[in-house]
């Protein structure tokens, strides 16, 4: 077949897919399918810098909250850092510290429900999906409030995975550990430690930088995760909450 031939259908091929933003690295295409242990994800990974969709969208949480912050003269708390962010806020924060119950390579050793630190230690925390792995989670809650400086701030996402929250007797080992699968209505919890929360959803920003978790989800729940209940639908939303002082 001649190249010209085979050319024009690779350019139909790919007018056909579906064709993203990535607001990390500026990359325009299509996305990467995952497949973690809870099943197939489509168009969750950005093929240059490896985003996903969380990553996406906590990226342009941050990058509107930095925007009227003075981050520089500003110290900030990384719980279980992501290679991910780790590099983007240490260069960004004039005082990064990192800290993580397991790792070595953090700052610092803690249980989140009991930090070692004063009080007002930080301007900001940001956490990432951490919370769902903490038994007493509304102590950790109040630690992190404790911690934080008059006029801080906490972003404290969770993976919506619950039409509403499930509290497990015990850790699972088939989802890391987690001890709860959260639900909108978990972030309700907040509002007991901060002045505000504010939540920034997958339909707050343009819809090319596919911040949605399209995942089949009727399967929950199974053998493995007997206490994760089914949610419709093929498409779910992701949201993170930016906690205030």
């Amino acid at each position: 077949m001649k190249p010209h031939v085979w050319s024009g259908r690779l350019r139909r091929w790919f007018a056909r897919q579906d064709r993203f933003h990535c607001p990390v690295c500026d990359t325009r295409g299509p996305f990467r399918d995952v497949t973690p242990a809870t099943g197939r994800r489509r168009h969750a990974q950005c093929p240059r810098c490896g985003s996903l969709e969380r990553h996406r969208l906590q990226f342009l949480v941050l990058e509107r909250v930095f925007a009227s912050l003075p981050v520089a003269g500003m110290s900030l708390l990384h719980v279980a850092p992501e290679a991910f962010f780790r590099d983007r806020l240490r260069t960004r924060f004039g005082n990064y510290v990192t800290a993580d119950r397991d790792r070595a390579d953090v700052d610092h050793r803690i249980d989140l429900q009991s930090l070692p630190f004063p009080d007002a230690s930080f301007d900001f925390v940001f956490a990432s999906h951490v919370l769902e792995h903490v038994p007493d989670d509304r102590r950790a809650l109040g630690e992190l409030r404790r911690i934080l400086r008059p006029g801080g701030m906490a972003v404290l996402p969770v993976p919506i995975v619950a039409p509403v929250t499930v509290e497990y007797p015990e850790p699972n080992p088939h989802e890391h550990m987690h001890v709860r699968a959260p639900g909108l209505d978990y972030l309700d919890r907040y509002a007991g430690f901060f002045e505000r929360v504010e939540r920034f959803g997958s339909e707050s920003f343009p819809a090319e930088h596919q911040l949605y978790l399209y995942e089949d989800r009727t399967r929950f729940p199974t053998r493995e995760c007997p206490m994760r209940p089914a949610m419709p639908g093929e498409r779910h939303a992701d949201v993170v909450p930016v906690c205030y002082v």
